[in-house]
């Protein structure tokens, strides 16, 4: 009768330790889980990155939400890709590292803005308050203080405060760049 609850006991035990397996994220490096998208983040980032007075997990987070998720170089790097790394003609994928980020793409009369840090080191010229605030509400910090009707605010406003103090974290790690000399499309 002992080694009968032995074996039931051990059953119980056994299956319980399966069920918590199942239920924690991976960390086998694959991205299941924060370690992995860190790595990655640090794999894809197109830039060398500062990273004196910063946090450098948030950094390789705010790297891959940028550079693996939202797109952010699609809209605020003009041209988006190198000559002969524009992955959309075939070709292997080189990020446009002399313009990252820094703004400059035209979406009719709306001009992207250059994310990269001011000579404070903040990204945009934004606090983390105001920067925030832009990507919950989409209200333009510069005035007339219009609604951003080009950037999918609606959709990043839904991000937790986490992920956009890694993307603000990034954002200060990457090199400043002047605006964009030649705005187009």
């Amino acid at each position: 009768m002992m080694r009968r609850h032995g074996v039931i006991r051990s059953f119980f035990l056994f299956m319980a330790l399966c069920i918590v397996c199942l239920l924690r994220p991976t960390s086998a490096g694959d991205g299941g889980d924060d370690d992995g998208r860190i790595r990655r983040g640090f794999d894809i980032a197109p830039v060398p990155l500062e990273f004196k007075h910063k946090n450098r997990a948030l950094v390789g987070l705010g790297s891959y939400i940028v550079n693996a998720q939202a797109g952010c170089n699609d809209c605020h790097t003009r041209p988006s890709y190198s000559p002969g790394g524009d992955p959309f003609q075939g070709q292997p994928t080189q990020i446009n590292a002399a313009e990252y980020l820094a703004g400059g793409r035209q979406f009719g009369p709306f001009t992207s803005r250059n994310l990269t840090p001011d000579a404070a080191g903040l990204p945009a010229g934004l606090t983390f308050g105001q920067f925030r605030n832009v990507l919950r509400t989409g209200i333009d910090p510069d005035p007339p203080h219009d609604l951003l009707q080009v950037m999918p605010w609606p959709v990043y406003g839904n991000m937790t405060n986490h992920d956009i103090r890694a993307i603000y974290e990034y954002l200060r790690s990457i090199p400043s760049l002047p605006d964009n000399p030649t705005p187009g499309p």
